[in-house]
């Protein structure tokens, strides 16, 4: 991985370059706090897109003409750039998929559904966003493997002194998030991964919420699978990357067929290319690659500890100055958190409070965010969302409490 060092960072000047933000909603200037969901695009990577559908557009690796050469050396190139920047040991452990759920769901079809059976147990938390949920209660019904929950704490952390009953033999998998998107809890990936290795199970990690907020290093990590979006962290949308560790990987049959993934065809039967190629049938993303590389780029340029130093700031500082709303519940812990703060305010339904902040101009986001069992085990039909990215300010902050202390009145 290669951080680029600067000096003191202009967030004004990071700011200028997302046209999006410069512009206002219902009549008051935008504030966007919904970048858990989804974050903005700069213009490095607007651009990066433009240039490939002007000058660069065809299909990848099947053409023998200029066009599809350089369309082959974009879209490798930004494996590798993918690979780089979570430190794998190589680029054929990089599949391209179409984000964190589609990752999910390959490793469970095309790796669970070979090795998992009757009597397997898959382990999760229960903080799971249903991308990694759903995928493996699918996997359950058809293999007759069980599945099996790190409890979550009252303080949005996981009961982890329970790791030694739950780690059984049976446990094949322990898949988990890196940091929630509801409660903002970062998990200690690096210790749990190690946990499950000593007990035999591979492990899967959902860096949906932190690929584009924290340095990532795999080797330090130590996780045989790990999915991210692109589109979280200011690439496209319908891109995004599994990394496999390359043993494990070898193991695993193709899960969609189709052109590309195929040595040799005959009518009776194929044979398949090695990883990654296997596992990306039919006609790729190119595109979206090219700009999930040109996002990398953008945010190496800033530097992953900055950005994460930044975000920790305001969503402290967000906690600090909600903590004084009355009739005011946070989530997830009280010290270190990702860049987000889900919240609810007594009397008022997260929906109407998020409909509230539109009329000012303020993005939140409101319901179970995707994290329904969570949802319940809290008692709550939902929270409100308060998520952030480098391109936010304290003063956002500022103006967001006076949106909400507004809406308190107006509910009451």
């Amino acid at each position: 991985m290669h951080e680029i060092s600067r000096g003191p960072i202009d967030w004004a000047a990071v700011r200028r370059d997302f046209p999006i933000l410069d512009q206002e909603v219902h009549g008051q200037p935008l504030i966007y706090f919904d970048n858990a969901a989804t974050s903005q695009k700069p213009r490095a990577v607007i651009d990066a897109l433009r240039q490939y559908y002007e000058h660069n557009n065809a299909n990848v690796h099947r053409g023998l003409h200029e066009l599809s050469s350089r369309a082959t050396e974009a879209y490798e190139s930004a494996r590798r750039r993918v690979a780089d920047y979570l430190g794998a040991a190589s680029a054929d452990e990089i599949i391209f998929t179409r984000g964190t759920t589609e990752s999910i769901n390959l490793v469970a079809q095309a790796w669970g559904g070979k090795f998992l059976g009757a009597g397997d147990v898959v382990l999760l938390t229960e903080m799971e966003h249903h991308s990694n949920l759903v995928p493996w209660q699918l996997l359950a019904e058809r293999t007759g493997a069980r599945l099996r929950f790190v409890p979550v704490r009252e303080d949005g952390t996981l009961a982890l002194e329970q790791l030694p009953q739950l780690l059984t033999p049976e446990v094949k998998l322990f898949a988990f998030t890196h940091v929630s998107n509801s409660l903002g809890t970062i998990n200690p990936v690096a210790e749990l991964c190690r946990e499950a290795r000593a007990a035999g199970a591979l492990t899967l990690v959902d860096a949906a919420q932190s690929a584009g907020h924290l340095p990532i290093d795999l080797q330090e990590l130590g996780c045989d699978f790990l999915a991210f979006s692109g589109h979280k962290m200011c690439g496209p949308t319908g891109i995004g990357a599994l990394y496999g560790r390359a043993e494990v990987l070898e193991t695993m049959s193709p899960w969609h067929g189709g052109g590309e993934m195929i040595v040799s065809v005959s009518l009776e039967k194929s044979t398949y290319k090695k990883p990654p190629h296997r596992f990306e049938a039919g006609t790729p993303n190119i595109a979206g690659a090219i700009g999930l590389a040109a996002a990398i780029e953008y945010l190496e340029s800033i530097g992953r500890p900055a950005i994460f130093a930044h975000d920790s700031e305001l969503a402290a500082y967000a906690a600090e100055q909600l903590a004084e709303l009355p009739g005011m519940r946070l989530l997830g812990p009280t010290e270190a958190r990702g860049a987000l703060v889900g919240f609810v305010i007594k009397g008022v339904h997260p929906h109407d409070l998020t409909t509230f902040a539109d009329q000012k101009g303020l993005a939140l986001r409101g319901g179970h965010h995707c994290n329904q069992p969570l949802m319940r085990k809290f008692g709550l039909p939902g929270t409100t969302r308060a998520s952030f990215y480098f391109y936010n300010t304290s003063a956002e902050i500022d103006r967001m409490m006076e949106i909400l202390r507004a809406a308190v009145r107006f509910f009451a």
